[in-house]
């Protein structure tokens, strides 16, 4: 990691200031310093095993089952993660008026917990479950409780209170990794509304954002006259379309992110630096 300069960050302070209205984007290299996981390496390299596919979740019983066993080890690292001081700060600073809202491609909830207020989370809430068929949405926290109590052989691996216990493979969206044995004895929650398919309330890959969302955050963009990355690679266009549409309005772009981006050519200002490192000093 490099040693963020004074220099360096008198100059955010800058552009903080120098702009009414900064857009803040943030990604997965946020909360990395509340015990989550990020998807990419240094090089924007991903992780891990190719993530499921929102059409194959929705067809396959087999994938879905996968899907929330591996669910169900993995959430706790979620449940449990806090706001880290990156999270504290942005939400002041949102308070003092030094930026304006927040958008987050994270599905974890930690700007909530933190005080954000504006706030987009452009691929939804890993803390929410969608019935397909009735389109209730139930509290995680509910169906996890269900899935110790039907699935006991491997509510072992998602209980555990001990904060050195490493679950392997834990991504963003609190999937981990189970072994194919344990799947296949493995029982499915179901909606207790309707007995639907439940899928958990985020954006899948392979899936679109959903029309409104686009459209607020798109909205937020356009009346903004800066553009802040936090701690993402933006190699998800999903992403990366608000830095194209800040350079090709004339909008100047600033990156707080470990590594590469996508966008590198197109930012003036980067920190390469833990965001957990650079926020709270800019209060």
């Amino acid at each position: 990691m490099q040693q963020v300069t004074q220099n360096q960050l008198a100059q955010l302070g800058e552009f903080l200031d120098r702009h009414r209205n900064v857009l803040v984007l943030t990604g997965a290299g946020l909360s990395t310093a509340s015990g989550i996981p990020d998807y990419r390496d240094q090089d924007g390299v991903r992780r891990g095993r190719a993530p499921i596919q929102g059409p194959d979740f929705r067809k396959d019983a087999a994938v879905q089952r996968r899907y929330w066993a591996r669910s169900m080890v993995g959430w706790p690292t979620l449940a449990q993660a806090e706001p880290n001081a990156a999270h504290y700060a942005l939400a002041q600073l949102e308070a003092a008026g030094r930026i304006g809202a927040i958008i987050t491609q994270n599905v974890d909830g930690l700007h909530q917990q933190a005080g954000t207020r504006q706030l987009i989370e452009l691929h939804g809430n890993i803390h929410g479950v969608l019935c397909l068929q009735c389109r209730a949405i139930h509290a995680r926290a509910g169906i996890q409780q269900w899935l110790l109590a039907h699935n006991p052989e491997l509510a072992a691996n998602a209980t555990s209170a001990d904060a050195d216990s490493v679950v392997p493979e834990v991504r963003p969206d609190g999937d981990a990794e189970v072994e194919l044995e344990a799947m296949q004895r493995f029982h499915m929650p179901v909606c207790p509304h309707c007995g639907g398919t439940l899928q958990p309330d985020v954006i899948f890959f392979g899936d679109n954002i959903p029309p409104e969302r686009t459209a607020a955050a798109l909205a937020l963009a356009e009346q903004a006259d800066a553009l802040l990355v936090v701690g993402s690679s933006l190699m998800v266009f999903s992403g990366f379309r608000f830095c194209k549409l800040a350079a090709a309005a004339g909008k100047p772009i600033a990156a707080i992110n470990l590594g590469k981006t996508r966008a590198d050519d197109l930012i003036s200002l980067k920190l390469a630096a833990s965001a957990a490192d650079v926020l709270p000093r800019l209060l």
